[in-house]
């Protein structure tokens, strides 16, 4: 069995530090997927891993749609692994949307894949924008779970910010549970340091 803890550690990408997140809420430690991405080696070994618990479920997928940016890498890999059809959807004027000549064909089951879920806000608005074409989204994947939703063989419950539908499967490799502040109660703003924002809309 994989440990995910270490692969994310190992490739530099388990970081520690004081981090400002897309809901603007601070924490002292953030998941860098990109970085465990960049070999693709890992990217196969991590993907694979996660197909073989999708595969155990017996849910047939046809293809696998990630949201840009963050979720294209993985959602490939697992389409590769799967041996499914990837597509991709992208914000244009703030909205999640489906272009680049894909189509989605009505009935099509869909998997949504993401790097990391933490609330699924992002999973679900590409969820709809390939529901409103007539797709049917039969699952949720990620590579980690932030512990905000409840994913398949975890005995975790899902808490009040999930916003993935509780009717759905949600498959991840592992959950990576962090303190999260408000910026008026956090203890490494009362130390001193400054928040930065990491990731793919920060630096």
């Amino acid at each position: 069995m994989l440990n995910i803890e270490e692969i994310y550690k190992d490739a530099g990408a388990y970081l520690e530090g004081h981090f400002l997140l897309s809901s603007g809420k601070h924490s002292q430690y953030y998941l860098q997927s990109a970085k465990v991405l960049e070999n693709p080696k890992t990217a196969e070994l991590l993907a694979k891993a996660l197909a073989e618990m999708i595969q155990k479920s017996g849910i047939e997928i046809d293809t696998v749609c990630s949201p840009a940016l963050g979720g294209i890498l993985a959602g490939y890999e697992l389409a590769r692994a799967l041996g499914a059809r990837f597509i991709f959807t992208e914000r244009v004027e703030k909205v999640m949307t489906l272009r680049r000549g894909f189509e989605v064909q009505p009935g099509e089951k869909i998997l949504i894949c993401e790097d990391i879920i933490t609330t699924g806000g992002s999973a679900l608005e590409a969820a709809k924008a390939v529901e409103a074409l007539g797709g049917e989204v039969v699952a949720y994947a990620a590579l980690a779970n932030r512990g905000f939703c409840k994913r398949e063989g975890s005995d975790k419950e899902a808490k009040p910010e999930c916003k993935l539908p509780g009717n759905v499967p949600f498959f991840a490799l592992d959950d990576f549970e962090f303190e999260i502040y408000e910026p008026q109660n956090c203890p490494l703003c009362r130390e001193g340091s400054e928040a930065y924002k990491p990731g793919s809309r920060g630096n």
